[in-house]
């Protein structure tokens, strides 16, 4: 079973200028969790991953981590979903608005 965290906002310190060492900016993620489909059948939180719990974890992570590079950030957050029992697989995506010129969006997933 899947279970899709989507549009998780998180203002942060991201990037490499000095300028963007200083001043947080606002990243979106997206996490997909592969998850057994116990909840689906007992409909009880003990049997899934409490996204409320998990989302502010990641949120912490990447606010203490300061990473330079989105790449780092999608595999923090991965990291972090992966010690999340009763995660079986995760697939993390990071996307920073604003960063280039004529850019919408760079996304890095891990």
């Amino acid at each position: 079973m899947k279970l899709f965290l989507n549009c998780i906002d998180v203002d942060c310190i991201i990037g490499d200028l000095p300028e963007e060492r200083v001043k947080t900016q606002r990243i979106e993620l997206d996490v997909e969790l592969e998850i057994s489909d116990a909840a689906a059948e007992s409909d009880s939180l003990e049997d899934t991953v409490d996204y409320a719990m998990l989302t502010s974890r990641i949120r912490d992570g990447l606010i203490a981590s300061r990473c330079r590079m989105i790449e780092r950030a999608a595999k923090i957050v991965h990291d972090i979903c992966a010690n999340e029992k009763g995660v079986l697989a995760v697939r993390a995506r990071v996307r920073k608005s604003g960063a280039v010129a004529h850019l919408k969006s760079a996304v890095a997933e891990y």
